[in-house]
This record gives structure tokens, C-alpha cells and sequence, in this order.
């Protein structure tokens, strides 16, 4: 009786990693949205602090995309669906994108 123990438990702790992947949310830069309208984003869609959104904002500028957090998948995709909206009411071509961590 003891490897099926063995076995089950091997098999709770794969669902339990499945369970707990995280996803980053990356904003990708572009040449249209401002500078501006990307920390408003990092503040209010990522409750990011100033210095933190202005710090990931020239990460963005500069290196073509950033992290802007990690969160459970559905945190993730909320997050995501948040930027599009925002973006299209403010006619920027602002992207996001997941990345399993």
C-alpha cells in the first residue's frame, strides 16, 4: 500500500505546481504611445508606485518590452484585457502580452 501513497502524493504535487504557475505581464513598447500614458497604465492597471512605473516605463523604451508583474493566469489575463481597454479609449496601440514565468 505504500507506493500508491508514494504515487498520490507525486501526483498532488503536479497539480499543485500546475496550479500555482505564474504569468508576467509585459508591456511591449511602440512608437506612438507616450511615455506619459505608460506610467498612468503601470500606476493604475499595476498599482506600481511613481518611481517604480517611471523605472519601468524606460525599461519599456529602452529594451522593447518590461515587466510590469506576476500574477496567478486569470490576475493575468484581467490585467492584459485592462491595458486593451484603456489603450483603445486613449487611441494608443499599447501592447500586452503573458509570458508563463
Amino acid at each position: 500500500m505504500e507506493p500508491k501513497h508514494d504515487q498520490l502524493t507525486e501526483l498532488e504535487e503536479q497539480e499543485e505546481i500546475s496550479f500555482l504557475k505564474r504569468y508576467k505581464v509585459v508591456l511591449l513598447n511602440d512608437d506612438f504611445t507616450s511615455m506619459d500614458f505608460v506610467v498612468e497604465i503601470l500606476m493604475e492597471v499595476f498599482a506600481h508606485q511613481l518611481d517604480s512605473a517611471i523605472n519601468i516605463m524606460l525599461n519599456i523604451h529602452r529594451e522593447g518590452r518590461g515587466v510590469c508583474g506576476v500574477y496567478t493566469f486569470e490576475v493575468a489575463e484581467t490585467k492584459i484585457s485592462q491595458v486593451k481597454k484603456l489603450a483603445k479609449e486613449n487611441e494608443y496601440p499599447l501592447k500586452a502580452i503573458m509570458e508563463e514565468e
